[in-house]
């Protein structure tokens, strides 16, 4: 591979890296808004378990979509104030709840009707669209009430559980592409077997929040999931762990304790290994930093000055560090000095020398540096300090030029000698060309 022209890439493909850099927005809706605005206390109560149709727009407060979109958002809340609720969650304050409904864009619309999976709106983003698409939903819901449908809020699994209602909407978002163990069941709602283990279901799925990522599938409702997994009975148990394409049964019992301690048994085998990878173009930082919560980026001496063994050893200590935090949504990557100026630039890289290190969020224009030396100690609690929103931030320069670099041999650099002429040469070749006038 050679080196090619530099490549523009957009922030959004760069890295999509979230983490708590400290900023200051301003909200898209006042509290005076006639649009209702959700968070995690309120999710539940005004959208789970609402009786009615309910549309939540997922925004982030930098995006000028999004913002285009709020005064729309507004009279339509308005227009369809008491027969359908308009609300919106600022999915950037609130990351982890807009995840499990599988966001990657904003503004996105979705559509929430009682007993039923949410929806996208995916039609025009205008008043009269948008009310004709939330009546229309409001219409088929009585519609299921006079036929005597149950179209009460949640499915009580939802309601009263930590495990995540999979969809094929968002299966993949949420369980194949993470990182994090997943346990999944595929029930019916009529199967016996599964009443019965919908309390332990629970109860495990409580326990082990925020260790163990437990999710269920309606297959009923979800055919499709159904068959790609080759369901044959209810229920039926996967885990999805590091590889996500070979999912294996969960075949114990279906009991709290004994899915809670295979699953914790499971968290320690399943973890993938941690990585450091070096930069060597804007596809490895999209690719290693693209579902990061943070990206490290370390800037390595020349090869020259640090030699192989010297190289390594910096290495090892990300590697370290990488470990320590393998359960965090972190990623790591590497330069040598010189070879990514631009980014070395923004970041202030030379103000600090080689090695150094900097935490990077680009969807807010910012990065935080390592002002202590670049030890072990010190690296394990940048990345503590960054984990819990981080000090000393500072804001980029600009988008960051990625270019196409050749990967480090793992060997120790050449000094490339110019040729050099003796005095005697050159008086020859001088002679010679006289020779020839």
């Amino acid at each position: 591979m050679h080196s090619s022209s530099p490549v523009l890439i957009a922030p959004a493909l760069i890295f999509l890296l979230i983490f708590g850099l400290s900023s200051q927005v301003d909200a898209l809706y006042g509290s005076s808004s006639p649009v209702l605005q959700l968070n995690p206390t309120n999710f539940k109560s005004k959208v789970l378990n609402s009786n009615g149709v309910v549309l939540v727009e997922f925004f982030a407060p930098w995006c000028g979509h999004c913002k285009a979109l709020t005064p729309i958002w507004e009279k339509t809340a308005t227009v369809l104030k008491g027969v359908a609720t308009v609300a919106a969650l600022d999915a950037d304050a609130h990351q982890s709840l807009a995840q499990e409904y599988g966001i990657k864009g904003f503004p996105t619309i979705k559509v929430f009707v009682p007993g039923k999976p949410p929806v996208d709106y995916q039609g025009a983003r205008d008043v009269k669209p948008i009310a004709e698409f939330a009546l229309q939903q409001v219409k088929t819901l009585l519609k299921d009430r006079l036929h005597g449908k149950d179209t009460g809020g949640s499915s009580e699994k939802s309601e009263s559980t930590a495990s995540v209602e999979l969809t094929s909407h968002n299966f993949d978002e949420l369980v194949v592409k993470s990182k994090e163990l997943w346990v999944v069941e595929f029930f019916a709602p009529w199967c016996g077997h599964c009443k019965k283990l919908a309390p332990e279901w629970k109860k495990a799925s409580n326990n082990l929040k925020g260790k163990v990522k437990l999710g269920h599938v309606d297959c009923d409702a979800e055919k499709s999931l159904m068959s790609r997994f080759n369901v044959q009975g209810f229920p039926t148990i996967f885990v999805f762990g590091a590889d996500k394409d070979s999912p294996f049964p969960y075949e114990g019992a279906r009991t709290a304790s004994a899915i809670e301690s295979f699953a914790l048994e499971q968290l320690e085998t399943n973890v993938a290994p941690p990585e450091v990878t070096e930069l060597t173009g804007p596809d490895v930082m999209e690719e290693k930093c693209g579902s990061a919560a943070i990206c490290f980026v370390a800037f390595l001496p020349d090869i020259l000055d640090s030699k192989a063994e010297g190289r390594n050893k910096y290495l090892q200590m990300m590697l370290s560090t990488a470990e320590k935090f393998k359960r965090s949504p972190y990623s790591y990557v590497w330069a040598a000095a010189g070879k990514q100026p631009d980014l070395e630039k923004n970041v202030g890289v030379g103000g600090y020398g080689y090695p150094a290190l900097v935490a990077l969020n680009a969807k807010k224009g910012a990065y935080a540096p390592l002002r202590s030396a670049f030890e072990l100690e010190h690296i394990i609690e940048f990345v503590k300090e960054a984990g819990r929103g981080g000090k000393g931030n500072l804001p980029l320069g600009s988008t960051p030029v990625i270019v196409q670099t050749e990967p480090w041999d793992g060997k120790d650099g050449e000094i490339v000698e110019e040729d050099e002429f003796s005095l005697e040469e050159l008086m020859g070749e001088e002679s010679a060309s006289k020779d020839e006038l």
